[in-house]
């Protein structure tokens, strides 16, 4: 029999639902015939954990950032209130999670949303699920809630973060690092001058791409303006994500500067990150792994709240993105990325596959 995987993510931006999607897709691939499921655990969680965990952010992210830092302090910071928290959402998410479990009968569970990561951990401890249970991380820091005692696997988008991993599930707990959770065009050569005119860009010059991440958020009208005073950019491409508003204001704003491009929701970042000469990203994560897998040098910028700051201090400590906390900074390390050039990306070649592992611990119940 084929095995049965249960997906869980949550549509909160693209971080967790892309994963979802191109993990499923791998898993096909790899065992054609197996039987996926993919579930937004946030509905079967409940309206309070999906009110913390989507409408209070959407709110928050876009109207009072600062708040995103309190309440990541408060949630993931200090032991005792990170342990009430883990405890509540466990007790109001579990009920439901439970049944939708029941409900599929899945051979193993992969999460993809640090949430539903930490119940379902804290479910296994307590004998309450017997089903395997694989984390899928796609930050590079910031580990509570991506990572907990109990789950099986441990999956890491970076190797850089399999050492936090450990402090908080066990210098013993299987933590791998693997490739399956973009898009797996990454993973083919491009050429620059075929991505740009298959995107329509100019065949010369510099292009910076300027990214506000799935929910379009930071100082992305700042960083276009940076962008287009340094010498030698012939575009700046903005992607807005699916911030509508975000991409009405700046083709508004840019309307008579034939050197900006505005572009919402895209499927082709493989070829933008082939075709751009440097990345300015406002909320880390996957966008920027994407970035460094085609060796495009990437800088975080206009946005550094809550895990996206911690996210930051790991990038400038690993040495794997330029982090810029004011505008006055930024044009020079646009200069220093475009003087910079590309880099090797080798090594995601020799990652293993996130679907082994899945498929392993499905074998293995």
């Amino acid at each position: 029999m084929p095995p049965r995987i249960l997906i869980l993510t949550a549509s909160v931006g693209e971080g967790h639902d892309l994963p979802a999607r191109t993990l499923a897709a791998q898993l096909r691939e790899e065992q054609p015939g197996v039987e996926i499921t993919t579930e937004d655990c946030l509905a079967a969680m409940g309206r309070i954990v999906a009110f913390m965990s989507e409408g209070a952010a959407r709110v928050v992210f876009y109207r009072f950032a600062w708040l995103w830092d309190i309440g990541f302090w408060l949630f993931a910071g200090p032991a005792p209130t990170r342990e009430l928290s883990q405890r509540l959402i466990t007790r109001f998410g579990s009920p439901g999670l439970l049944r939708l479990i029941e409900s599929h009968d899945p051979d193993v569970i992969v999460s993809v949303y640090p949430n539903v990561t930490e119940v379902l951990g804290r479910l296994k401890r307590s004998g309450r699920l017997r089903i395997p249970v694989v984390a899928a991380i796609t930050d590079l820091a910031a580990m509570h809630y991506w990572a907990c005692r109990g789950v099986d696997v441990h999956l890491v988008t970076h190797p850089e973060s399999i050492d936090e991993v450990r402090t908080i599930v066990g210098d013993d707990a299987s933590v791998h690092c693997v490739h399956g959770f973009t898009l797996p065009d990454f993973h083919e050569p491009r050429d620059e001058a075929e991505a740009r005119r298959q995107l329509g860009l100019p065949e010369t010059g510099k292009i910076v791409l300027v990214s506000g991440g799935g929910w379009g958020v930071g100082d992305v009208h700042g960083a276009v303006e940076e962008a287009l005073a340094v010498r030698g950019v012939t575009q700046v491409v903005c992607l807005c994500g699916r911030n509508e508003s975000l991409r009405s204001e700046l083709s508004v704003q840019f309307a008579g500067d034939q050197r900006v491009r505005v572009e919402g929701f895209t499927d082709q970042m493989p070829d933008w990150m082939a075709a751009g000469d440097a990345l300015v990203h406002s909320t880390g994560g996957l966008t920027v792994l994407e970035a460094l897998m085609r060796g495009c040098p990437a800088i975080s910028y206009g946005w550094g709240r809550g895990h996206v700051r911690v996210n930051n201090a790991a990038f400038r400590r690993f040495g794997l993105a330029d982090v810029v906390d004011t505008r006055t900074e930024l044009r020079g390390s646009i200069e220093r990325a475009l003087e910079h050039g590309r880099t090797s990306t080798d090594s995601f070649d020799r990652l293993p596959s996130a679907a082994s592992f899945v498929l392993a611990a499905a074998d293995a119940r």
